[in-house]
């Protein structure tokens, strides 16, 4: 009987550091099966203070919704994503979509990282990531169709995401 409840107990023991690394339910979003396709539809100009709340109790800051990447809607020619020399530090290979989960390792928003890479996010889309956690919010990178030399790093626990420039290791 005292070797059953030895078990037991170990088996427990063990058992409490995986089920403390699992999210309480409400910490973290669903993560996109993929990033959002190319804009096919007439691009327009973005207005300046523009509300990204689409339903109650949505962010008002570019996120996903199912499989709606809402507030990625201004086209190629979007000057606010416009690189005169796109992917000047090379091009990301570590991996995109829900299969790479990246954890934050410190920085900024004019520079972060994770796993010895180097980041900084698109000067307009600053304001959308005064909420983001740099050492330990978990983030997914995508590729972002329309507009070259960007990334999409989309932040697990908030449900949003911004423009990311890869800025080599």
């Amino acid at each position: 009987m005292k070797t059953l409840q030895l078990a037991f107990a170990t088996l427990l023991v063990l058992a409490v550091p995986a089920i403390a690394q699992r999210p309480a339910a409400g910490e973290h979003h669903e993560i996109p099966r993929s990033g959002p396709g190319p804009i096919k539809a007439e691009p327009h100009p973005v207005e300046p203070n523009r509300n990204y709340s689409d339903k109650p109790g949505h962010p008002n800051a570019p996120h996903v919704d199912g499989k709606t990447w809402v507030g990625h809607d201004g086209g190629r020619d979007d000057a606010r994503y416009h690189m005169d020399h796109p992917w000047a530090h090379g091009r990301f290979t570590g991996g995109f979509g829900r299969g790479h989960i990246w954890h934050l390792g410190g920085g900024g928003p004019s520079r972060f990282w994770f796993n010895g890479w180097y980041w900084d996010v698109a000067a307009a889309d600053i304001a959308f990531c005064d909420g983001w956690l740099w050492n330990s919010d978990d983030i997914v990178i995508y590729e972002d169709p329309d507009h070259p030399g960007w990334y999409l790093a989309y932040n697990v626990r908030l449900g949003t995401y911004v423009h990311v420039e890869y800025l080599g290791m």
